[in-house]
């Protein structure tokens, strides 16, 4: 049977060509600052152990930035992505709910 040689290898025809990835541009999430606020009932041990159990903090750093909202009347614990300083919130709320103190917690958007 004649007809073109099926068996040639030679792709000169346009066919084959180089297939190209582009990156997908993944822009960052918004952070934000999960704040604490000073109030007069709450006692500074319990934003201490607040600080370490939710916040994962040292008790140096603990303290500082206990000390820090307990001057300034408020004080930045972190800052995450938005679920999780919302968790973090809620954990926070939720802990001086259950022992009873008036802590209150709060996030903003960081700049």
């Amino acid at each position: 049977m004649a007809g073109p040689d099926r068996d040639n290898n030679d792709d000169r025809d346009g066919d084959t060509g180089l297939l190209t990835k582009t990156k997908p541009k993944t822009k960052k999430p918004s952070m934000y600052k999960v704040l604490l606020l000073n109030d007069d009932y709450t006692p500074m041990e319990f934003v201490v152990h607040v600080l370490q159990s939710i916040f994962n903090k040292g008790q140096e750093d603990a303290v500082t930035i206990m000390l820090h909202v307990h001057q300034k009347g408020v004080g930045v614990c972190g800052v995450y992505p938005y679920e999780i300083a919302e968790t973090k919130v809620t954990q926070v709320m939720d802990l001086a709910r259950m022992e009873q103190h008036p802590l209150q917690c709060t996030l903003e958007k960081d700049s």
